[in-house]
């Protein structure tokens, strides 16, 4: 009989605190301050205090938004507008200066993909540690070296064509 007790009132108990979970406290709605949105409040005291009005009905669900950004045209300014000022030495010198740093981007890229060539064998790079017994984990590894190259040879060619936008070497003259 005890446990049948326990049950009943292990039951009652559950019945009331789920009915607590779905009831809602009254919701009240204030006005937007200056045409702000509206705030809602669940204070009776508060929403009192500020003069809000009750909503009667279903639950109300609040998802704040982001606010509208003017639509306003957009201006891309040239390499002559950015600096009306700059001489052609000085944009002879930024130029010199981009091909630099790419010739140099160029060079450690050219680095990398000579070493991940190199331990990429001809697609058969030497097992490491567990890769022994474990092929799977040797394919994913040489999976993801092949990955590698591809990309730095990606790089590469971005890269050189990227230089070969740029104006002749002005270095030289």
């Amino acid at each position: 009989m005890k446990p049948t007790v326990l049950l009943s009132i292990s039951a009652v108990l559950l019945a009331s605190s789920v009915s607590a979970a779905f009831a809602q406290e009254r919701i009240y709605r204030c006005a937007g301050k200056e045409g702000k949105t509206p705030e809602y409040i669940n204070n009776a005291k508060d929403a009192q205090a500020r003069g809000c009005k009750q909503i009667e009905g279903g639950n109300v669900t609040v998802v704040q938004g982001l606010t509208p950004v003017s639509r306003s045209p957009v201006r891309v300014a040239t390499a002559a507008q950015a600096s009306p000022g700059a001489s052609n030495e000085a944009q002879r010198a930024r130029d010199s200066d981009t091909r630099a740093i790419l010739e140099a981007e160029l060079r450690k890229a050219e680095v990398r993909l000579a070493e991940q060539q190199k331990e990429y064998n001809n697609g058969q790079p030497e097992k490491q540690g567990i890769e022994g017994r474990n092929y799977q984990r040797y394919l994913d590894r040489v999976a993801e070296i092949k990955e590698s190259i591809a990309r730095h040879e990606s790089d590469i060619a971005g890269l050189k064509r990227e230089i070969a936008r740029l104006p002749a070497n002005t270095a030289q003259q």
